[in-house]
């Protein structure tokens, strides 16, 4: 790609990203890095700097909007943080990684030799650059059909981990109101080398075991956990009472070995019938 002409470059990004720039030097500014500029001055290039600032905001404005879409209950002290999950160097150069934009990109030849085209810091500002290039030219709505299109993961991401987070929050918040009591976490058993660790991890109420999960580290077992006791607390049961179903494995934190909603109950064994 580092043969490509000024004008393919561009042609080569409006296809990955799936839209067009009615401003086609805005499309080759945004994929231009100031090292290049440096080894062409007075060509009438610009470099990519004053996009990267404005389109810092309009990713955080785009990326906020669906936020605040998704999650219409939450307040501002709740969606800064996720919005930061998502608008940040490693998630904004993995988008760009899946793009291809290293290879498009204008640098030049002392960044090239240090390996720019993999650097996460100068991807995450070409992306930004990229969605400050777009709005300049189209506004805003083609901007948020290119969020919807490529951070679809990431949104989704963040939607699937508040959901398993969830779970101890509204076992506390459960056991509090029906039972005056505070869920206790603690470590069961730890198998397995430390990069394959499996966690096994009990919640308690009172002084009754809830429920038993394991998970590949400690906050995903005790999440899976307090799914299994919120299922019976919902039944209004306690362990013992009934077989409590185990949580639903579509809601368990993808990779978690394995969960049971309580500890079983004993077997009996069989039935003696020989005469006394």
């Amino acid at each position: 790609m580092a043969t490509l002409q000024p004008a393919e470059r561009v042609k080569a990004l409006e296809e990955r990203l799936g839209t067009t720039f009615p401003r086609p030097e805005l499309g080759l500014t945004a994929l231009t890095h100031k090292s290049w500029i440096n080894e062409h001055r007075g060509e009438g290039f610009q470099d990519n700097e004053r996009l990267e600032f404005l389109g810092d905001a309009v990713l955080n404005l785009a990326v906020g909007h669906r936020l605040m879409e998704r999650f219409p209950q939450m307040k501002e002290g709740e969606l800064t943080p996720l919005r930061a999950r998502i608008v940040n160097e490693e998630g904004l150069s993995r988008i760009a990684r899946r793009l291809g934009l290293g290879e498009l990109l204008q640098l030049g030849r002392g960044e090239e030799l240090s390996g720019g085209r993999e650097k996460s810091s100068l991807l995450a500002n070409a992306l930004e650059a990229v969605f400050a290039a777009v709005y300049l030219g189209s506004g805003l709505e083609p901007v948020m059909g290119l969020v919807d299109r490529h951070f679809a993961e990431a949104l989704e991401g963040v939607a699937q981990a508040l959901s398993r987070q969830d779970y101890k929050t509204k076992l506390q918040e459960a056991a509090q109101d029906r039972l005056k009591l505070t869920p206790r976490y603690q470590i069961v058993s730890e198998v397995g080398p430390d990069h394959e660790k499996i966690f096994e991890v009990e919640v308690m109420l009172g002084s009754d075991v809830y429920a038993r999960a394991t998970g590949r580290s400690k906050k995903d077992a005790e999440q899976t956990a307090a799914h299994g006791a919120l299922v019976l607390l919902d039944r209004g049961e306690k362990p013992g009472q009934g077989a409590a179903a185990p949580p639903d494995p579509g809601t368990l934190n993808p990779g978690t070995p394995g969960a049971a909603g309580q500890a079983p109950a004993p077997v009996p064994g069989p039935k003696d019938d020989t005469p006394a």
